[in-house]
């Protein structure tokens, strides 16, 4: 369960594995896609999705010269596990915790972008 941690502790990984569970249809893309969704380079894109699959995140599928990905969401399932266990009904600070799934999720996301947004804009009022 550590390496799945470490897998997905960097930010580019995570951004594949999110671009693969999005996906429509089969939730498959191909090398080239992942390569122009987040506009980082072939080699590098190969190299995230090498530990990814050697750490059972994403599954690859050969189709001629092409090569398919895929999220495996049995890769996740001692997280959840583990989470399953150590899950309360408050946070640490004693406050009531609320599970707000998809709504949370897309908040959280908000919340990330929102960031971003402003980091950039911060760095070129600095200019």
């Amino acid at each position: 369960m550590s390496d799945v941690f470490d897998v997905l502790a960097d930010p580019t990984r995570r951004d594949i594995v999110d671009l693969l569970r999005s996906g429509s249809g089969s939730g498959e893309k191909s090398v080239g896609q992942l390569v122009d969704a987040l506009g980082i380079t072939q080699p590098t894109v190969s190299k995230h999705l090498k530990v990814l699959r050697e750490a059972g995140v994403v599954v690859a599928r050969e189709e001629g010269q092409h090569r398919y990905y895929r999220f495996d969401e049995s890769s996740l399932a001692g997280v959840h596990q583990w989470l399953g266990q150590t899950s309360s009904t408050t946070t640490a600070s004693g406050e009531p915790f609320v599970d707000l799934g998809e709504a949370g999720r897309a908040v959280g996301a908000l919340a990330k972008d929102v960031t971003v947004w402003l980091d950039d804009l911060l760095a070129k009022v600095r200019l």
